[in-house]
């Protein structure tokens, strides 16, 4: 990809505050509201999650001795972190699912697209074979950012969100898909 702006920053554990930052920001973190969820800390209403500093701690050696990758997006220009993309493996159904947050306040400046490349080229260096994500149809922003670094839905389901079902899409992104469209980037 020509221009990048982003690079991508594994972090230490003292710079979490930028994490809890995302995670406790209803505006950042609306999409993931209204879900039966049942991990510790999640707010239905808002979507956020408490990531208060006495949590970093695991949440880092989690990262370093399993199967995962976490990297904050870090815009050189600006000299500022912009969001963050992750992979892990799966075991349930046995494959990497990926996924990544922009910032609020820096959503619909390209930054996706970016983030996703780096993440997907990451994974595919380190080994993946294939990425997957899931989330709600009419996300239509999100659906066109992984279709455009190579992603196809390759299913729909159904699942409740604020008590109401609601369409989903899974896709996913092969290593040969990412690197045949990458000649193109």
């Amino acid at each position: 990809m020509k221009d990048m702006r982003l690079i991508l920053i594994e972090p230490e554990l003292e710079d979490y505050w930028y994490e809890k930052q995302l995670l406790e920001d209803p505006n950042t973190m609306d999409y993931n509201a209204g879900y039966e969820v049942s991990y510790e800390g999640y707010h239905y209403d808002t979507g956020c999650i408490d990531f208060p500093k006495s949590k970093w701690e695991a949440s880092y050696q989690k990262r370093e001795t399993t199967d995962r990758f976490f990297a904050y997006l870090k815009d050189n220009i600006k000299d500022c972190y912009v969001g963050y993309v992750n992979y892990q493996y799966n075991p349930t159904e046995k494959r990497y699912e990926c996924g990544i947050l922009i910032e609020d306040k820096y959503r619909g400046l390209g930054y996706s697209k970016e983030g996703l490349y780096l993440l997907c080229d990451t994974a595919f260096k380190n080994g993946v074979d294939a990425l997957y994500d899931s989330f709600e149809k009419d996300r239509i922003s999100a659906i066109k950012v992984f279709e455009e670094i190579g992603f196809q839905v390759i299913e729909t389901s159904t699942w409740k969100k604020f008590d109401e079902i609601v369409e989903g899409v899974t896709i996913c992104l092969t290593k040969e898909q990412f690197y045949k469209k990458k000649e193109n980037f």
